[in-house]
């Protein structure tokens, strides 16, 4: 009692020096929310793949700003990606006034239980009931969590009780001295700890009724970890194992400020040019914006004032437009509105002439495996994965999802060194393996941007046979050509070691695919041999079971994939490497032939096997690039229009490959696609309509820029093939949103791209809080109920900031599609 009554009196006391925000109040979306704060509790769940993705449980947004997420029972102190987390069974409104209830349960260990969030005071009560007491082996292990954002709290102290500590910037300790490398509390004990009492947009207060607080740096542990606030649940505790009352600091009246939401890169004199402002439903918002024009001598001279165009409500904010299309003359602007300037951008008939580039000569690059990659002084790479590979066991399911039935669709027993694979190749994303879809993606990619735009670029230098690429040295090759060279060595590769396309090659163990920096480093290089001792090394093997396994599944969908990189690359080759073309054109002939006789198994042997991407599309995709290669020869024609009930159901996925397919079809090929086109052009001014960017924004557990210039490329290759239909004005919007006109922020969501764009990206370099020139993040996620979210400086958060490499030529090709629309309306 006496505690409360010290609860309730410190929450008067905090009223006195600054007026209380109003109490939480739950919304039908089953959020606690006030101006100023919501608690999400468990909308969110768990990934049944990558588990603990920092975005789960209860989760806070103070001032705007996701601070603290996956407020969970957990079985760690400081969990990793990979430790077990709970299994979300439902929630309901309870009992009493402005509360939810969760109830989860790890099954496996016997422990299920209810998490009771309700609003109390200025702020709210967490309360954990089990349905029994914690089993013997789960004492002294089970606590509730609640994580903090590491950014929100760097330089910032805390209170623990009355004890002063200091968040640190990097983690240093302490750590048990136990051998088993789990960090200690930076402080425990206390009934109460304040985060931040010196900073009233982050300050948060948990005051718990019986278990003892502690607080841990989580990366102590590993690199993504948050700041960890955690009471462990008492033996023998039932109802109210553990209660903390949690006070947010809510600044009366807080409003977020504008976001003011424009293509970084510029705009062409010609073109449209609509920002989009992104607004506070509580703001009082100013009803004109102005444009201004910077001068040599940096004053800025007033050349549009406008009134703003309600674009009406989406998420949680409102949105309005400021157009100044009719502003053409060259030079520098920025936009004014609500007392603030933007950043400056271009007006100029070039803005899109090099957005590209850093995509194909850096990225790229960057991401190449098997070789050694250089920048002047910068080594990004020693050669790598040089050990390629080991065959993978039957029946595995993977960490990072990859699955490997009873059958091995190989030569080589599990286990064995698998020769030849030790060669081209990207390594796919942030971490180090390589996906063979997403493989093919670049090299079609590539190929495509070559014959429709022409990508005659060199800036950098390769040599396959020294295993070197050097970047900022030409060479006399265009880089797009060595590129696709090099994806496609690592495809040839795979068929001829088993005649049909692999899932993929990955690391075998959870602390070698957690490696950051330089992939070089991330294997010894030399071939595994079990004969000799762990560090031992002999004759070019070692006893270091580091080589990366390869998953050799054959799936048609992705035998069908290979088949359109390998048509496609055989044309981009054939002047300069006819050998190499030849090869690569009868490999995806034969592979292609093999499955024209019957139904495709769907499914590419990865977590998403369920894609649209898979089986009859891909199907679709490589008859489609068999035709161009072959100039129109009857077999690939004839199947194509087999294949056409395959088209209309899926055109939204396909229509542009099979806009492609045009020339070399007959006229009743082309009146087919017409309803096809029109219909969904119908579909996409509808969905457009939706949201006020005029694109297709995912609102799944990835952000969706990928999703956004496959869009803005099909929607080109339909608006050349079908002008009279479909207008360039869609791919132009696609383009605006990648490079900053999209929700929670106005960054370009290509590193190095724009004015302002993504510092931070999720890289291998990652852990340096840095980026990748050129690699296109996932950009804005949804946080349901209805939160979008970019974060711009915490790297670790995959779904919003990690580069992937057909992500990345897919904007090659987008990039390229939006400068050519531009180039008509000059």
């Amino acid at each position: 009692m006496l505690k409360r009554i010290l609860l309730a009196s410190a929450s008067m006391v905090a009223c006195v020096h600054t007026a209380c925000a109003q109490p939480l109040k739950v919304t039908p979306a089953q959020t606690l929310e006030t101006q100023g704060l919501t608690v999400i509790v468990d909308q969110n769940q768990f990934s049944p793949i990558f588990f603990d993705e920092k975005n789960a449980g209860i989760q806070l947004i103070l001032h705007g700003d996701r601070i603290a997420t996956d407020g969970a029972v957990r079985l760690d102190r400081t969990p990793e990606q990979w430790a077990p987390v709970p299994a979300f069974i439902g929630r309901s409104l309870g009992s009493e006034p402005n509360q939810v209830v969760v109830r989860s349960a790890y099954k496996d260990v016997n422990l299920s239980y209810s998490v009771k969030v309700t609003a109390e005071g200025d702020g709210f009560r967490i309360a954990v009931d089990l349905d029994q007491p914690l089993p013997a082996s789960l004492a002294g292990k089970a606590g509730f969590n609640l994580d903090f954002l590491p950014t929100a709290y760097f330089g910032k102290t805390y209170l623990m009780d009355t004890g002063p500590g200091l968040f640190p910037r990097h983690p240093t300790g302490p750590m048990d001295k136990d051998g088993s490398g789990g960090p200690l509390p930076l402080a425990s004990g206390g009934a109460s700890i304040t985060l931040a009492p010196e900073d009233p947009l982050t300050r948060v207060t948990i005051t718990s009724d019986g278990a003892p607080l502690a607080l841990y740096d989580a990366r102590n542990r590993a690199q993504n970890g948050w700041f960890v606030v955690r009471s462990l649940i008492p033996a023998g505790a039932k109802d109210n194992a553990v209660v903390w009352h949690v006070r947010p600091n809510i600044v009366k009246d807080w409003v977020r400020p504008p976001v003011i939401s424009f293509n970084q890169a510029g705009y062409t004199p010609g073109r449209a040019k609509v920002a989009l402002i992104e607004l506070d439903p509580n703001f009082k918002a100013p009803a004109e914006a102005a444009l201004v024009r910077l001068g040599a001598d940096g004053r800025q001279q007033t050349v549009l004032r406008a009134k703003l165009q309600p674009r009406g409500r989406w998420t949680r904010y409102d949105y309005a437009a400021f157009d100044f299309s009719s502003v053409r003359e060259p030079g520098i602007y920025a936009i004014f509105y609500a007392g603030s300037t933007t950043n400056p951008f271009r007006i100029a008939d070039d803005a899109y002439g090099r957005i590209w580039q850093a995509s194909l000569d850096t990225f790229l690059a960057e991401q190449m495996d098997h070789v050694g990659i250089r920048e002047q002084y910068r080594v990004w790479s020693a050669p790598s994965h040089l050990d390629d590979a080991r065959q993978a066991p039957p029946n595995h399911v993977h960490f990072d999802g990859y699955k490997m039935g009873p059958n091995l669709d190989s030569p080589f027993k599990a286990g064995e060194h698998i020769p030849g694979l030790a060669v081209g190749g990207w390594q796919d994303a942030g971490d180090y393996d390589i996906q063979t879809p997403e493989n093919t993606m670049v090299v079609r990619d590539l190929v495509w941007a070559r014959e429709l735009f022409g990508l005659d670029w060199d800036e950098t230098s390769v040599d396959e046979a020294a295993r070197a690429v050097e970047i900022r040295k030409p060479d006399g090759v265009e880089d797009a050509v060595q590129q696709i060279r090099h994806g496609t060595l690592q495809l040839l590769a795979q068929y001829r070691t088993f005649g049909h396309a692999i899932v993929g090659i990955v690391d075998p163990a959870l602390r070698q695919y957690a490696h950051l920096g330089d992939s070089g480093s991330q294997t010894d290089g030399l071939l595994y041999d079990p004969r000799l001792k762990p560090a031992e090394r002999k004759g070019g093997a070692s006893g270091t079971p580091d080589d990366r396994w390869a998953f050799t599944t054959d799936l048609p969908a992705n035998d069908l994939m290979t088949v359109a990189g390998l048509a496609g690359a055989s044309r981009a080759l054939a002047p300069t490497d006819p050998t190499m073309a030849a090869e690569a054109l009868a490999a995806a002939k034969a592979l292609w032939a093999k499955q024209q006789n019957g139904p495709i198994k769907a499914g590419d042997g990865r977590d998403d096997s369920t894609s649209r991407r898979s089986a009859d599309g891909a199907n679709v995709a490589a008859t489609i690039e068999l035709l161009i290669t072959s100039k129109g020869e009857r077999i690939y024609a004839d199947r194509l229009r087999q294949l056409m009930p395959e088209v209309r159901q899926d055109f939204g996925w396909i229509g542009g490959a099979a806009v492609r397919a045009i020339p070399y079809m007959d006229a009743d090929y082309r009146a087919q696609l017409v309803p096809l086109v029109r219909a969904m052009k119908a579909k996409v001014d509808v969905d457009r309509a939706k949201n006020p960017f005029g694109v297709p924004i995912a609102d799944g557990t990835w952000a969706g820029s990928n999703q956004v210039v496959s869009f803005g490329m099909t929607m080109y290759l339909l608006h050349k093939a079908f002008p009279e239909m479909v207008g360039g004005n869609y791919t132009l919007d696609a383009i605006d949103y990648i490079l900053g006109r999209h929700p929670a922020n106005n960054l370009s969501l290509v590193s190095t791209v724009g004015t302002a764009s993504k510092l931070i990206g999720y890289g291998h370099n990652r852990a340096d809080y840095s980026f990748i020139p050129g690699g296109l993040e996932p950009g804005v996620l949804i946080v349901k109920p209805d939160f979008p979210e970019a974060k711009t400086d915490w790297p670790f958060l995959w779904f919003e900031n990690e580069y992937t490499v057909s992500t990345t030529s897919a904007y090659i090709l987008a990039a390229r599609a939006a400068a050519a629309v531009a180039a008509e309306v000059r």
